[in-house]
């Protein structure tokens, strides 16, 4: 008797790319995939006679879905399962208790930049004690929180290039409401230079032009910073 289902199988480099879990998180992120989907991107592969999805989906219908007592099925257990191995069992024991530990995790506050000086305390560390030039950007969601900081360039003791499309590069990939600029000068004095204005400039209309605006420009120095926004100059 032929085994219709082992006959019709299809392996899953044959599937439209869209339907693949793997370029199916690419394309449409991890919440898109079923669970199976998901289980079939850890067991990275199936049988002879089967997909690694299919696979996966006898695997969760031996827990009847429940993802919880999967987590609860050691490594032996695992292996039970025709096509599971000790590599995949050992993957799947792994990803299910770091899901644990991520549960136990708390979740931390982002900093939230209310003035200059929260801003500087951000990201002072990074440019205070340098002697050559660098440009950083810190990018904030809706509630002004720092959601990233980006190193954009790094320069000598009188300057650094700056590229405004790396700059918005970086604040569309974190998906950023609003930036702030900061870079430092080595010579202590916070004052900024004719190149910084127009720099400044630059970006804040490039900035309003998608909808990214910049809530201010921090030149920071050992000892002190200067805000372009409290100065009254953005």
């Amino acid at each position: 008797m032929v085994d219709y289902a082992e006959n019709q199988f299809i392996s899953i480099k044959s599937w439209a790319e869209e339907d693949r879990p793997r370029e199916k998180l690419m394309l449409k992120g991890r919440h898109a995939l079923s669970d199976a989907e998901l289980l079939a991107i850890l067991l990275a592969t199936g049988t002879k006679s089967e997909s690694a999805v299919s696979l996966a989906q006898k695997m969760l219908s031996q827990v009847n879905n429940d993802l919880n007592e999967l987590g609860k099925r050691s490594i032996k257990e695992l292996q039970k399962l025709k096509g599971i191995g000790s590599a995949k069992a050992i993957t799947i024991a792994a990803a299910m208790e770091l899901g644990r530990r991520r549960q136990l995790t708390d979740v931390k506050i982002r900093p939230q930049v209310t003035c200059s000086k929260d801003a500087y305390h951000a990201i002072g560390p990074h440019l205070a004690d340098l002697n050559y030039e660098e440009f950083w950007i810190l990018m904030l969601n809706r509630t002004n929180r720092i959601i990233g900081k980006a190193q954009i360039s790094i320069g000598g003791v009188a300057g650094t290039v700056v590229d405004p499309k790396m700059v918005f590069r970086k604040a569309l990939e974190e998906l950023a409401c609003s930036i702030i600029l900061c870079h430092n000068h080595p010579s202590g004095n916070p004052k900024p230079s004719q190149a910084d204005l127009e720099l400044t400039q630059k970006l804040k209309q490039a900035g309003l032009a998608i909808e990214i605006p910049i809530f201010d420009h921090l030149i920071i120095t050992e000892k002190s910073y200067f805000s372009f926004a409290d100065d009254g100059i953005l």
